[in-house]
């Protein structure tokens, strides 16, 4: 009987100390950053795909040319995060186009693509905008993709008459 008895307090002491030891929570690791050769790798291995050629040559077309020279146009703006004065074109964005929400402007005789991912209740105030509507603008990002002929600007914020009908949230999970 003490036999049976010892035996018992051992393994429960053993499965009451596994249990424990599960509950904690192991240290998250950190993805090691990939150096710079590995990546220049990884983009010349992409470059040699059926995709990557087609980037680039598109990259090389005058639609391509067209697209980056717009974006150089507005860079300093970006970087510096400023003002930028455009005109609604717009309100549709290209047919076939899956950016979710956005407009089409005008910066400085370019066109450009002004895609917002707003909250519910910012929408109201997006769809109040109207074609030749005169707005100021902030982004700090700008994007390209052979299906677009036009820049993509991501609209941080943005105001019409003073007022500022749009106002991008930042993510809660802090990217």
């Amino acid at each position: 009987m003490y036999a049976l008895i010892v035996a018992l307090v051992v393994v429960s002491g053993v499965v009451i100390a596994n249990r424990g030891y599960k509950n904690e929570t192991p240290e998250k690791l950190t993805p090691k950053p990939i150096s710079a050769a590995e990546r220049e790798a990884a983009m010349k291995q992409w470059e040699a795909t059926p995709a990557g050629i087609k980037f680039k040559e598109w990259e090389a077309s005058p639609a391509g040319q067209k697209v980056y020279a717009a974006e150089a146009k507005i860079r300093k703006h970006l970087t510096d995060s400023t003002n930028m004065e455009a005109v609604v074109t717009s309100l549709s964005l290209p047919p076939g186009s899956r950016l979710g929400f956005g407009v089409m402007v005008r910066i400085n005789g370019d066109d450009y693509i002004l895609n917002f991912a707003p909250e519910k209740s910012q929408l109201e105030q997006l769809h109040s905008l109207k074609v030749n509507d005169k707005i100021i603008i902030r982004s700090r990002n700008v994007s390209h993709a052979p299906k677009y002929a036009y820049p993509i600007v991501a609209g941080d914020y943005v105001e019409r008459d003073g007022k500022i009908i749009y106002k991008r949230v930042p993510r809660k999970d802090g990217c």
